[in-house]
């Protein structure tokens, strides 16, 4: 029955334009379910990505393969007049290229044979409360990266024996750590969108001696991917650029 209600209430969100109450869901369904009784259901334990996974199981092991990939982004829920807390707080959001104030989830899905499921999240809380010596302004901050949560999701993902060979992420999780623990450690490829200002060199004699160059730099005459030595990792990846 808690899944039942779980999948009725998200489509019953997925649905709705406007305000979403307990009550509203239980006349849509004329009384056949009482608003006590899903009021009950969303104050019975916290939701986690463990819960998630146990949904989903079976329908991703219909649809998995070696060639599957795993996609990465984080999304901004707006929750303007809500007070203040270390899960709703300011977050930066590259859609508004500003702070707003909102629950900020990492989101993972699963795509293959044409199905994308999510198969894992994390909420980023910022339970550290510190004053910014310029603004004077009472901020916030979490005790982990999204990098990290991202990582620990790849480590979860690889003990729930997932299959994927591919990583899809936006440039705000192309950091170097990343690459190198998607590489060496999982030993899988990686597909991830880079800044302009990022350096790379050439070839192995230039790394070694330093000398890198800014990725907008470089000759695109050709269309062909470049190979190259991102700056903080020690093997080379291939570089293409798209308009």
């Amino acid at each position: 029955m808690k899944k039942e209600y779980l999948e009725l209430y998200t489509d019953y969100l997925i649905a709705s334009f406007g305000k979403t109450t307990a009550t509203g869901l239980s006349a849509i369904l004329d009384g056949a379910i009482s608003h006590d009784k899903i009021t009950r259901f969303l104050k019975d334990g916290e939701y986690t990505s463990k819960e998630l996974w146990q949904l989903v199981k079976k329908e991703l092991r219909e649809i998995e393969e070696e060639d599957g990939v795993l996609i990465f982004d984080d999304t901004v829920q707006e929750k303007q007049y809500s007070k203040e807390s270390e899960l709703i707080c300011w977050h930066w959001d590259h859609n508004f290229n500003r702070n707003i104030k909102g629950i900020n989830l990492l989101n993972c899905l699963y795509h293959s044979n044409g199905v994308t499921l999510p198969i894992a999240f994390e909420l980023v809380k910022k339970p550290i409360q510190f004053s910014d010596l310029k603004t004077r302004k009472v901020k916030r901050k979490s005790e982990v990266t999204k990098n990290e949560m991202l990582r620990d999701i790849l480590k979860t993902c690889q003990q729930n024996q997932v299959k994927w060979r591919y990583l899809l992420a936006d440039s705000w999780f192309a950091s170097s750590e990343n690459m190198e623990y998607v590489a060496k450690k999982l030993k899988k490829y990686f597909l991830l969108a880079l800044k302009s200002n990022r350096l790379v060199a050439l070839n192995l004699e230039d790394k070694k001696a330093g000398c890198f160059n800014r990725i907008d730099s470089l000759d695109w005459s050709e269309e062909k991917p470049i190979k190259g030595w991102i700056r903080g990792l020690d093997f080379p990846v291939l570089i293409h650029r798209q308009i």
